[in-house]
């Protein structure tokens, strides 16, 4: 039977998804059999539930879309209408019951109100939440409301439970006023008089509240006129402009939405006028409301204008418009990184983790998951802060990294390039970024460009460089940012989003160099599975290393493996285990084996060794009996970079596994290749294994 958790709000619009993002986090560092479960979900026209597509598909939980809630909120009322009560609680548990068969531990979400009265909404809860057999988490909202207001809600629902006999543990408040904070959380502690229960505070954050301009299309169902690509600009300020021009203009503050009406053709010039002069505050976009659109000499202007903010039509007054504006909320979705990653660290700054873990017991931690890996090696970064220089400063996916790198206080970040196409790039894609506090150095300005080019052409001389070319190489991102890690003025640098690993790797080779114990830099893998994680070497550099190359690339390999806490258990691998194999590709394995045994007696090798012999406990027994890698290793070496590359891949598509990488091994400091296809998680992931190599 899995453990469960059920979260139960006071009201609608508490936040649910925060806690849920928050919990699922926690739960994840201790087993990957994790399920999400709603009892009732609105039935919503067949839009789908924010919250169940939010967690199940940024988790990559095991789980479909319909095993994922009980009933819609029309099933459910057609049922009461035949005063079928029963019949609910019956179809809710049997489809709980089918995901709990395959989980170690289930959350469930509140139903939403389905428009019958709020007593009733609450009886339904609490008879599903008891025939669950769910501890129960009260979620309260303490937006606008005194400290006294928001206690006396929760106190309702948290003495209705206990009437009910039904087990709380613990009471949290989202969205409450900063200088508020305090005073809940000391009220809290006094309705609950148990130290064991969970109490938690979470401030209000305008991040959050705050929505895309892609809510507002939704809920008020407008017509989008122009701008489809930038409907992810957050929308913090609103302007009904109903006076004219010169008088609105004063008005706008950063990110604002403009409200007026559609015929008004010198306020939709204007205002995209401001929008592009730098001497006024960036929009999130205009509606325009009455049901008017753009005349033809106003649509034709706009039409020539490069890269035009969002204009959405909507047929209501302005009045009414503005008031619809108003009450739009903001959902969170997989593509929100930023909002999800802020949501994860305001609820562990706002809740006692391992008394959560505490009250949600029973859970058995099998091996090392994936999310308890990637916490670990971010705490490890935050351990002893570091400078990572990323070259490509103006690419959407770096900027939304460093937006989370940044606000987690993870390492210290320098972006190259120019801060006004930085800028541009954040305010059109709505990053949570404020370009006035980001270390950004365009090369051709830097104070320490010059020093840089001598450097340069110092190291190169020999090699034919002259002083003129060297300054054309420094002008480039990746040389500027490798000589930066050269020179201490950044302890790491991280590209690759936007160029090749060659153009990474070559200035690194040039300026940084190898170690001197090592001939060669080579890369590994981190591939994270559902229960522990492996080491892949060398899948993206030496495409057919020698003998003597792939006995350094299994010590290099060890070496990083224990860098990052995994037991270094070593498979040199080859289409034959042991001594039944014949042939020069065997042959090259078995004598890499036979040198990196001499050269490090201390690790234990085994090569050559097939991947089924390296993994499976049984058949390594049938074939290398005795061996203290086989059935059991952790790091694997193959032999060339066509069956790495493509094994890494294959694995990682074909289970899921998340795999960190690749990170370069032999240089004397640290410069890593990332993916062109890189998402923001892998960009984060390589910055903090970055952020922990120069550690060392």
């Amino acid at each position: 039977m899995a453990q469960s958790l059920f979260i139960s709000t006071t009201e609608d619009n508490s936040g649910k998804a925060l806690v849920a993002l928050g919990i699922l986090e926690l739960i994840l560092r201790k087993t990957t059999k994790v399920g999400f479960f709603r009892p009732i979900i609105p039935s919503g026209n067949g839009k789908r539930d924010d919250d169940i597509d939010l967690v199940i598909n940024h988790f990559a939980l095991k789980q479909t879309y319909d095993e994922s809630f009980g009933l819609t909120s029309k099933q459910v009322n057609e049922l009461l209408a035949y005063q079928n009560f029963d019949a609910i609680l019956e179809k809710i548990i049997t489809k709980f019951k089918q995901l709990e068969a395959k989980c170690d531990f289930i959350l469930c979400e509140d139903a939403d109100y389905l428009g019958e009265s709020s007593a009733f909404e609450f009886e339904l809860n609490t008879k599903i939440a008891k025939n669950l057999g769910c501890p129960i988490l009260i979620l309260g909202n303490a937006e606008g409301k005194s400290v006294e207001d928001a206690i006396n809600l929760v106190r309702i629902s948290y003495d209705a439970y206990q009437d009910e006999d039904c087990q709380v543990i613990g009471i949290i408040l989202n969205k409450a006023l900063l200088e508020n904070v305090d005073d809940l959380k000391a009220n809290l502690i006094k309705e609950l008089h148990n130290s064991e229960s969970i109490i938690g505070v979470i401030p209000q954050n305008n991040k959050l509240s705050n929505p895309r301009v892609k809510d507002i299309v939704e809920q008020l169902d407008a017509e989008v006129l122009y701008g489809h690509q930038r409907l992810n600009s957050l929308a913090s300020h609103y302007l009904v402009a109903a006076m004219q021009m010169q008088h609105a203009i004063t008005r706008i503050q950063e990110n604002t939405l403009v409200i007026t009406p559609g015929d008004r053709g010198d306020m939709i010039i204007g205002m995209l006028q401001a929008h592009q002069s730098t001497n006024y505050p960036n929009l999130a976009g205009i509606v325009l409301s009455t049901g008017y659109k753009p005349e033809s000499a106003i649509a034709s202007l706009i039409d020539g204008l490069p890269d035009v903010i969002p204009i959405l039509s909507v047929s209501e007054d302005t009045y009414t418009t503005a008031s619809l504006v108003h009450d739009v909320y903001s959902t969170i979705t997989t593509e929100d990184e930023e909002k999800i990653a802020l949501c994860i660290q305001m609820f562990a700054q706002a809740v006692d983790l391992e008394k959560l873990e505490t009250q949600i017991r029973d859970i058995q931690f099998k091996g090392m998951t994936p999310k308890r890996f990637t916490y670990n090696l971010v705490q490890q970064a935050k351990a002893q802060k570091k400078h990572i220089v990323l070259p490509e400063g103006n690419e959407p996916r770096i900027l939304q990294a460093t937006a989370i790198l940044l606000d987690q206080d993870i390492v210290k970040v320098t972006l190259i390039g120019k801060k006004e196409e930085i800028a541009q790039v954040i305010n059109k894609e709505g990053i949570p970024l404020n370009v006035d506090n980001l270390n950004i150095i365009n090369p051709e300005e830097y104070d320490k460009f010059e020093q840089y080019t001598n450097t340069l052409y110092e190291l190169r001389k020999s090699k034919g460089l002259t002083l003129e070319l060297a300054k054309d190489y420094a002008q480039d991102v990746s040389y500027f940012g490798t000589l930066m890690v050269y020179h201490g003025d950044a302890d790491g640098m991280v590209s690759g989003a936007v160029h090749t690993t060659q153009h990474t790797i070559r200035p690194a080779l040039q300026i940084v160099k190898t170690l001197p114990e090592f001939t060669i830099v080579s890369s590994v893998f981190l591939m994270c599975l559902e229960d522990r994680v492996l080491v892949y070497g060398d899948c993206a550099v030496n495409p057919n290393p020698t003998a003597e190359q792939l006995a350094e690339i299994a010590i290099t390999s060890a070496e990083t493996a224990k860098r990052f806490g995994v037991e270094p258990k070593i498979a040199l691998l080859s289409y034959s285990s042991g001594a039944s194999g014949k042939g020069e590709e065997v042959e090259k394995v078995r004598k890499a084996t036979q040198i990196a045994k001499e050269r490090r007696p201390d690790l234990k090798l085994e090569g050559p060794i097939q991947y089924d012999a390296a993994v499976d406990v049984a058949v390594a027994a049938q074939k290398m009996p005795g061996s203290e890698v086989a059935g059991q290793a952790s790091v694997f070496i193959f032999p060339d970079l066509n069956t790495g590359n493509n094994t890494y891949k294959a694995v990682q598509r074909e289970t899921g596994a998340i795999a960190i990488g690749p990170i370069l091994q032999g240089l004397k400091k640290p410069v890593n290749d990332l993916s062109r296809g890189c998402t923001v998680p892998d960009i984060v992931n390589t910055v903090v294994i970055t952020a922990i190599q120069a550690q060392s």
